[in-house]
C-alpha cells in the first residue's frame, strides 16, 4: 500500500520554480532517501510535504493515505501522521519545553480520536524517551530548544518523534552538525522508528547515517527534478563517486 504520493509536482517561490514536475511514491513501511548537491530541491520538497506557507504549488499533487493534502494546513499534515525533522530548529523563549510537547501530543491524540494519557503518565513516557536519547539535563526546565547545541536540538526533534508517533516522518538532514557519539545516538533512535507501519523520507548529504537504517530507495535530484532512482547500492555508488557523474549521464 502507497502511504505517499507526489505527481508531477512542480513549485515555486514568488517567479522562481524550486521544483519540476517531481514525482515519487512511498509505500507504507518504506524508507526513501533523498540525496542531491545544494540547491537541488531536497530540503524544500521536505518543507512543501509539510505544507510550508513559502511555497507556491502551482502544479501537481500529493496524496497521504490516499487523501489528497495538496491545499491541507500543517496541522491539519500533522493529525494525519506526518512529522518533520527541522534542519536548523528555532529556538524560542519563554515556551517551557515540557508543556509545548504535552500540548502537542493531546492536539494531535484529539484530532486522530484517540484517547491522551494524564500529564504525569506523559511525563513517565518523556523521561523514558530522554533515558534513551542520552540527554542528562532536566529539559522539563528549559525553553524549546534555546540555549541548546547542535546535537541536543536534533535530539529534542527525535524526542519529540518518539512522543508525538507519527506513521510517516522526514527527516531533512537530521545528521548535519552532529559528532560521532550524537550520530550513534540519534541513528539508533531512528532505526527503533523504522517499523511496518511507519514510513520514513530522509534528506541527507551523507551516508553515515545510513550506517543505522537502511533505506528501501534511493533517489537523487538536481535542478528541481528527480534523475535517478534506485536501492543501497546506488547511495554507495554516490559515496564512492559523487553527484556529478549521475548528473551528466541525465544530460546527454
Amino acid at each position: 500500500m502507497n502511504i505517499l504520493e507526489i505527481k508531477d509536482l512542480t513549485v515555486n517561490i514568488g517567479e522562481k520554480r524550486i521544483l519540476d514536475k517531481v514525482s515519487l511514491t512511498i509505500k507504507e513501511g518504506e524508507t526513501c532517501v533523498v540525496m542531491g548537491p545544494n540547491g537541488s530541491g531536497k530540503s524544500t520538497l521536505s518543507s512543501v510535504l509539510m505544507g510550508h506557507p513559502a511555497y507556491q504549488v502551482t502544479g501537481g499533487q500529493i496524496f497521504f493515505k490516499g487523501q489528497e493534502i495538496t491545499d491541507k494546513k500543517p496541522e491539519e499534515r500533522a493529525a494525519l501522521g506526518l512529522f518533520m525533522t527541522f534542519q536548523q530548529p528555532r529556538e524560542i523563549e519563554g515556551v517551557d519545553f515540557y508543556p509545548y510537547l504535552f500540548d502537542a501530543y493531546k492536539f494531535l491524540k484529539a484530532a486522530r480520536q484517540e484517547k491522551a494519557v494524564s500529564v504525569f503518565d506523559f511525563k513517565k513516557l518523556m523521561d523514558k524517551e530522554i533515558a534513551a536519547l542520552k540527554i542528562t539535563d532536566d529539559w522539563s526546565r528549559r525553553y524549546l530548544n534555546r540555549g541548546f547545541s547542535g546535537g541536543e536540538k536534533k535530539k529534542a526533534e527525535i524526542l519529540q518523534l518518539a512522543l508525538l508517533k507519527p506513521s510517516f516522518a522526514i527527516f531533512d538532514e537530521i545528521d548535519s552538525g552532529l559528532d560521532v557519539d550524537a550520530l550513534k545516538v540519534v541513528g539508533r533512535a531512528m532505526k527503533r522508528f523504522k517499523k511496518p507501519s511507519a514510513s520514513a523520507l530522509i534528506v541527507t548529504h551523507y551516508l553515515r547515517i545510513l550506517e543505522y537504517i537502511e533505506p528501501d530507495k534511493v533517489v537523487v535530484m538536481s535542478a528541481g527534478r528527480i534523475i535517478k532512482t534506485g536501492g543501497h547500492d546506488l547511495a554507495k555508488r554516490l559515496e564512492k563517486e559523487g553527484f556529478e557523474k549521475i548528473i551528466k549521464a541525465k544530460l546527454e
